[in-house]
């Protein structure tokens, strides 16, 4: 299911010219599980992360709500995500990424690009999972088209990675440190991007 629906989604994004184009592709852990942590935007970004890692494919952490959307739930789980409940989070938040990385499996995580509360939680998540884990956390930005309405008025698409990172501070302390590496990793890779995007306009 995996594969034809990243080979669908690669065929139609390419048609309405909004496949991403990707920069630091050599970042990418070549072997072992690992969490890439990216910027969102809309669903779009989504697409075009699985897109570009294909065919290694991203185990997504996703919100338990939309696996009770009637056909989005069966959709979503034959498409490797797995749900977390962001509200009452219990152990199966760090269990199942835990046990994908263990497996050598890639878990994709998207916290907020902005300074939200939301967005400081999710990326403490991210780097809690990581922490745990002992697994690398690979950032990436994606700035370009968001949703369907975009792709449809041929928006183009932008993602670069950033270099994996190991979590190497301890307990709460180490993880209020490396958090905010992510967010200054998250924005500076979202910054560099939108620079290389205004270099090629000129």
């Amino acid at each position: 299911m995996y594969k034809l629906a990243a080979n669908v989604v690669k065929v139609f994004l390419k048609l309405m010219g909004s496949k991403a184009r990707v920069y630091g592709e050599e970042n990418l852990p070549e072997e072992g599980g690992y969490i890439i942590a990216c910027t969102h935007t809309g669903y779009v970004d989504i697409l075009n992360l699985g897109v570009a890692m294909y065919p290694k494919e991203i185990h997504f952490m996703a919100k338990k709500q939309l696996f009770e959307m009637k056909g989005l739930g069966w959709l979503i789980k034959r498409l490797n995500a797995f749900p977390v409940d962001r509200d009452n989070p219990g152990p199966s938040v760090i269990k199942i990424p835990s046990q994908l990385l263990k497996e050598g499996k890639i878990v994709g995580i998207f916290p907020s690009g902005t300074r939200s509360a939301e967005g400081t939680d999710l990326k403490q998540g991210a780097i809690t999972i990581a922490q745990l884990s002992k697994a690398q956390i690979v950032p990436a930005a994606y700035v370009g088209a968001r949703n369907v309405g975009d792709v449809f008025k041929r928006g183009k698409g932008y993602l670069i990675y950033g270099e994996p990172f190991y979590v190497t501070g301890k307990g709460k302390e180490g993880r209020d440190e490396f958090t905010h590496r992510l967010e200054h990793e998250l924005a500076s890779l979202t910054e560099e991007l939108e620079q290389r995007i205004a270099a090629g306009k000129k």
